[in-house]
């Protein structure tokens, strides 16, 4: 018998996987399942994207393996971006890898920096990937508990009780999945000071900067950070191009080089037109932005009636494409979330699949368009 690699043995099959196979099974029974589970955005990209990969299609080498790096033009594009939204410079030719998504990434910084053993900090809720890869790599999940009384921000004199002489690697998530927590300027210099004193890499994962957020923040824009902190971003919820793959890790020449020398043992570059495609949307006015949180503030105004229609509490200073909500006490998330599916055909994403502190919480996507959110509050009133 051939049996798998004992790491295997370490995670599990990705709930989302799972779920949406019940959730799929239920839809091809006829039932009309109201999704609220994903966070995958349902509109268009920018019209100036499908243009730019429509056009890419008849380039000369449009179809050859592509750079390993990505297009030069990709890179500028990218350090464009960050220098006018986040004030942040980049060298594009040495500072600016990009990603097939930003997930990958996780993957590839956690190849690139981690032996079997070395310990990885890991907020506790957080995206669950942050774990599982951490398991994959055979390093060791130190999971660091957030909260709401602190706003869902790391405690580092409660982290620094432990023994951190193993530790290479810190995931932080600002602004939070699945929380929506905005990271104040004293979180990030505090996470870039703890970084230098314990020689721990910072990693932030900036995927929802842009969404229902007027301040947005990269941890880049502080001093000193390129010493200790690599950051992830992506154009899944910022252009709605989540199929797209299309990602982006910066951060200083050392810490990019280490992370395109497993890159470039895993892929053969990414496709032309798709890149190309990614250029308009960094080239996007504030017009963009404005435009798309106009929508996704009249879906999270039916949101939050829907949450209070299940009796639910919410921060309505949260931000992102997600609203996390705090159930009555004693109820339990994933039996309350099983029972709405079954009973009321409407799926909402469990917070304990982000940690045991998402225990008591769940989540709701903003993906889905409005008459969707008001039958959804139909059937839960």
């Amino acid at each position: 018998m051939i049996e798998v690699a004992k790491r295997l043995s370490t995670v599990e099959e990705y709930y989302f996987s799972k779920k949406l196979r019940e959730v799929n099974g239920l839809i091809a029974d006829g039932k009309p399942v109201i999704n609220l589970g994903i966070g995958s955005p349902d509109l268009p990209p920018p019209p100036e994207v499908i243009t730019a990969i429509q056009a890419a299609l008849t380039d000369a080498g449009a179809h050859k393996y592509q750079g390993y790096q990505g297009l030069p033009e990709l890179r500028q594009a990218i350090a464009s971006f960050y220098k006018n939204q986040f004030n942040v410079t980049v060298d594009a030719n040495q500072e600016v890898l990009p990603l097939m998504g930003s997930k990958e990434g996780i993957m590839h910084i956690s190849l690139a920096y981690l032996n079997e053993g070395d310990g990885v900090l890991i907020p506790n809720p957080g995206y669950p990937t942050y774990q599982s890869v951490t398991k994959l790599v055979g390093a060791k999940a130190m999971l660091y508990n957030l909260d709401a009384s602190n706003h869902w921000m790391p405690d580092l004199e409660a982290i620094e009780q432990q023994d951190l002489s193993n530790v290479k690697l810190m995931w932080v998530n600002y602004p939070h999945m699945p929380t929506g927590a905005k990271p104040t300027e004293q979180v990030f210099k505090a996470l870039i000071a703890f970084g230098k004193k314990h020689d721990i890499l910072i990693v932030n994962d900036n995927p929802y900067s842009f969404i229902l957020n007027d301040n947005p923040k990269s941890i880049l824009s502080f001093p000193d950070a390129k010493e200790v902190c690599l950051e992830l971003n992506s154009l899944s919820k910022t252009f709605n191009m989540a199929g797209w793959r299309v990602g982006m890790v910066l951060g200083s020449q050392k810490h990019i080089n280490a992370v395109l020398k497993v890159k470039s043992n895993m892929d053969s570059g990414m496709f032309y037109g798709v890149q190309k495609g990614a250029i308009e949307a960094l080239k996007c006015t504030d017009t963009w932005f404005t435009n798309l949180n106009k929508v996704y503030k009249q879906r999270r105004d039916l949101v939050w009636k829907l949450a209070e229609t299940l009796n639910c509490t919410y921060d309505k200073n949260a931000s992102g494409l997600f609203v996390w909500a705090k159930l009555p006490s004693g109820i339990k998330a994933e039996q309350f979330i099983d029972s709405i599916l079954k009973e009321k055909y409407v799926f909402i994403t469990p917070g304990t699949i982000f940690g045991t502190q998402g225990e008591g919480y769940i989540r709701f996507s903003l993906c889905a368009q409005e008459e969707m959110l008001k039958t959804a509050i139909q059937r839960l009133s």
